[in-house]
């Protein structure tokens, strides 16, 4: 596990754009694993603007979403389907049909986990998939508790999470009570896992991800044994964390 230091929201942003992109510019065929939420947002931008001032194409690349709302449809401007295209797909060329996530008004949610993982599956798999951390471990939507041996399901929403999501929306109320969300074990098969961590709010999940013992209490916990992932967080993050800084990278294999 690599973890990078970077000085703020802004700077660890910068440098995760920079990650995918050196992925992007040196490769014919990519599949990215995308995440949403407030942590990846200025990443997007950097890759939108890398775009417009180097003509970078995404032809080549084929994206999965983490996770989609249930009960929200995909033109609602709360879904994570309106998020990705206002975030990032209409301003780059990425084709409509390379990109992917989740139905949440499927008639059978069960088959549309289903149809989801086998979509991943014939794409080749994930080649990076990037994650944010929740506060209480969560990863996509796998709240704690979720068994390492999930693959995509229907995953009933914490209180935290939900209040966590309420700003997306006009009242908690309005924030659903479940999701469709990538398993932990379709997120570990995936072939590298950037990780984004940002602001001291998020200080205590890191400390407990670097420090704590693998449990399905805390989920994101079992990234301890993928064998490539790299976490980016900014001075906030890492809070008061002791771990040796060389070169801005900290190695702990």
């Amino acid at each position: 596990m690599k973890l990078i230091s970077a000085k703020n929201y802004s700077d660890m942003s910068q440098v995760a754009a920079s990650f995918l992109l050196g992925k992007i510019k040196n490769t014919d065929r990519l599949t990215l694993g995308l995440a949403t939420g407030g942590t990846p947002i200025q990443t997007y931008n950097f890759l939108i603007k890398d775009h417009k001032e180097n003509n970078t194409s995404y032809q080549h690349v084929t994206t999965f979403n983490l996770d989609e709302y249930v009960g929200v449809a995909t033109n609602d401007p709360r879904s994570y389907h309106h998020y990705m295209d206002d975030m990032l797909f209409t301003s780059i060329d990425i084709p409509k049909t390379q990109t992917h996530i989740p139905d949440g008004v499927a008639g059978n949610l069960e088959a549309e986990c289903d149809r989801y993982e086998q979509k991943i599956a014939a794409s080749g798999g994930i080649d990076v998939q990037l994650l944010g951390l929740g506060s209480n471990g969560h990863i996509g939507f796998n709240e704690p508790g979720t068994a390492f041996d999930t693959k995509t399901h229907v995953v009933d929403l914490t209180e935290a999470t939900r209040k966590a999501n309420a700003r997306f929306f006009d009242h908690i109320d309005e924030v659903p009570k479940q999701a469709i969300t990538m398993g932990i074990a379709t997120i570990m098969r995936s072939k590298e896992i950037l990780l984004l961590v940002s602001g001291e709010r998020k200080s205590n999940a890191l400390a407990q991800l670097l420090e704590g013992k693998v449990d399905p209490a805390f989920p994101a916990s079992i990234l301890r044994e993928h064998p490539n992932v790299s976490i980016i967080a900014d001075h906030d993050a890492l809070g008061d964390i002791n771990v040796p800084v060389r070169k801005g990278e900290i190695e702990d294999d």
